[in-house]
C-alpha cells in the first residue's frame, strides 16, 4: 500500500471518528453533555496539614442542590474528586459536574462549562487529519509545504494569542494594584517526593498561605511561586496583593509578575514571528 493509501485510510479513520463525535454532540447524546453541572458553595476550610501533599487538595466543604430533585448535599472534596482546590474561602462559588441521577459521584470543574459540548476528541481528531495532509504535501509535493502547513495554523494562533493574553495580563495587573495589599502568613508546606525512571529522587515543596481581604473574608490558598526558599517557609509572614473580584488572583511579589509579563510577552511575539518565518521560507522555497 503506498502513501496514498495509508493517508486514505487515516483520514477516513479519524474522520468517522470525528463525524460521529460530531453528530452526538448535535443529538446531545456525549457524557459532557448528558453530565448535571450546578454551582455548588464552599461552606467550610480547614486548615491543609503541614507535610501532608499538594495533591489532596484544600479541605473544603461544599454544599450544592441537585436540581431535579431538590435534595441538598454537604461534601467534602476527600479522595479523588476532579480538580484540586488550590484557593478557597467560605461562600464561593464552585462548581461541581456529576452523570444524571447520581449526585454522589460528584467532581469539582474550576470553570463549569468547560467542554460542556464533549467536542474536545473529535477536534483533536480532525488536527490529526490536518497532519496527515500536510505530512503528504510535504512527502508527495514538497517539503517546503511542510513549513507552510506548519506556519500557517502557528501564526494564526499567535495572531488570536497574543493580544488576547496582553489583555488578560494588563486586567490581572490592574487587580493586583488596585487596592492596597494586606499581611498573610504561611500555614502549612506541602511535601512531595517523586522518583523518575532513572531512579532519582525529587521532592517539591507548597507553600499554603492565608490572608484576610479588605471587606473580611479569609482566603487559604496555594503559594507556587513568589517566596524564596519555599521549605522554610512555614510560619512566615507575607505580603500579598490580590484581586478584589477574585481573591484566588494574588501574588507575594508583585515585581516577578511584572518580570513574568515581560518574559511571556517576548516568548509570544517570538513565536509568532517563527510563524511567519516558516510560511515566508516555505513559500519562497517552493
Amino acid at each position: 500500500m503506498g502513501l496514498q493509501g495509508y493517508l486514505a485510510l487515516w483520514c477516513g479513520a479519524f474522520g468517522i471518528f470525528a463525524l460521529v463525535g460530531y453528530a452526538r454532540s448535535l443529538a446531545g447524546a456525549t457524557p459532557a453533555q448528558r453530565a448535571v453541572r450546578v454551582v455548588g458553595r464552599i461552606e467550610r476550610v480547614r486548615e491543609p496539614r503541614h507535610g501532608s501533599s499538594q495533591h489532596d487538595g484544600i479541605p473544603v466543604v461544599v454544599s450544592f442542590q441537585d436540581p431535579s430533585t431538590g435534595e441538598a448535599f454537604t461534601v467534602t472534596n476527600d479522595g479523588d474528586r476532579g480538580e484540586r482546590i488550590t484557593a478557597a474561602w467560605p461562600g464561593r462559588e464552585i462548581g461541581v459536574r456529576y452523570p444524571r441521577g447520581r449526585p454522589h459521584a460528584y467532581h469539582f470543574v474550576g470553570d463549569l462549562w468547560a467542554g460542556r459540548r464533549g467536542l474536545g476528541w473529535p477536534n483533536f481528531a480532525l488536527f490529526l487529519i490536518y497532519v496527515g495532509l500536510v505530512v503528504f504535501a510535504a512527502v508527495d509535493w514538497a517539503w517546503p509545504w511542510a513549513l507552510i502547513g506548519f506556519g500557517g495554523p502557528w501564526t494564526v494562533s499567535g495572531v488570536w494569542y497574543l493580544p488576547q493574553s496582553e489583555r488578560a495580563a494588563s486586567r490581572r495587573m490592574d487587580g493586583l494594584t488596585s487596592r492596597p495589599p494586606v499581611q498573610g502568613r504561611v500555614i502549612a508546606v506541602l511535601t512531595d517526593t517523586s522518583t523518575d525512571e532513572d531512579g532519582h529522587t525529587s521532592t517539591s515543596h507548597t507553600p499554603v498561605i492565608t490572608f484576610t481581604t479588605h471587606d473580611g473574608t479569609t482566603v487559604s490558598a496555594y503559594c507556587t511561586g513568589g517566596l524564596p526558599a519555599p521549605a522554610n517557609s512555614y510560619g512566615r509572614n507575607v505580603t500579598v496583593h490580590y484581586t478584589p473580584d477574585d481573591p484566588a488572583v494574588f501574588t507575594t511579589d508583585l515585581a516577578a509578575e511584572h518580570r513574568s509579563r515581560s518574559v511571556d510577552t517576548a516568548f509570544g511575539v517570538v513565536a509568532l514571528l517563527l510563524g511567519v518565518a516558516a510560511v515566508v521560507v516555505g513559500a519562497v522555497l517552493l
